[in-house]
């Protein structure tokens, strides 16, 4: 099994992805505005309205990534696109009997979700394709502004690519402890300097990266 170390490094509290993408703002005013004439429950209007109110919020709320909530602009496309259209069709029709639409709000919101998780997932994942330190441009769902991820992969092919490998690694971290203030500096990696890495395996090196 590949393993993948993330050394972005950004650690902020996401409102949600869909948020960021361009037509957003466009879209879910229409849906917020419209939701009055979707339902012959009057109860259903209110709670239809809190669901796309709270949208961003509550998608955050449910990602659960140990990872920072970071999506590239083509996965973001994607996953806009899935949901509008959902949505759109879901508008399209006439007035719903009681309880109908605000269960596919929940239904699409859920969808969603998983939508982001496994684009968010899939990109950190496709690092493993990559023999040595990675780098792909991103979208902070925190602040919707350019990000990018770097990573480390371990797909190498040979002990001479794993070692340019390694030794990239460090040329990245000496950078990153120049450009660092001091309290987020880790320990220097001993573990992966010149010396000791002759006989260095995969899983010393995995042991190595987990203990910083």
């Amino acid at each position: 099994m590949a393993l993948l170390l993330c050394l972005s490094l950004t650690v902020a509290l996401a409102r949600g992805c869909l948020h960021c993408h361009s037509n957003f703002s466009d879209k879910f005013n229409f849906y917020r505005d419209h939701v009055n004439l979707k339902s012959w429950w009057v109860g259903d209007i209110p709670v239809s309205g809190s669901l796309l109110t709270d949208w961003s919020q509550d998608t955050m709320n449910e990602l659960h990534l140990a990872i920072p909530a970071e999506i590239t602009r083509e996965k973001l496309d994607q996953v806009a696109n899935a949901v509008y259209q959902k949505m759109d069709v879901l508008y399209q029709g006439k007035m719903y009997f009681p309880g109908y639409f605000p269960n596919e709000l929940r239904n699409i919101f859920r969808e969603q979700v998983r939508l982001i998780q496994n684009a968010i997932i899939e990109s950190r994942i496709d690092c493993q394709r990559h023999c040595g330190v990675f780098q792909y441009q991103t979208i902070s769902c925190s602040n919707c502004t350019d990000s990018h991820v770097v990573c480390f992969g371990y797909n190498c092919e040979s002990s001479a690519q794993w070692e340019m490998a390694v030794q990239g690694l460090l040329r990245y971290i000496n950078i990153w402890h120049k450009t660092t203030p001091a309290f987020l500096v880790s320990p220097s990696f001993t573990c992966l300097e010149p010396p000791n890495l002759a006989n260095l395996t995969l899983e010393d090196a995995s042991e190595c990266l987990m203990q910083h």
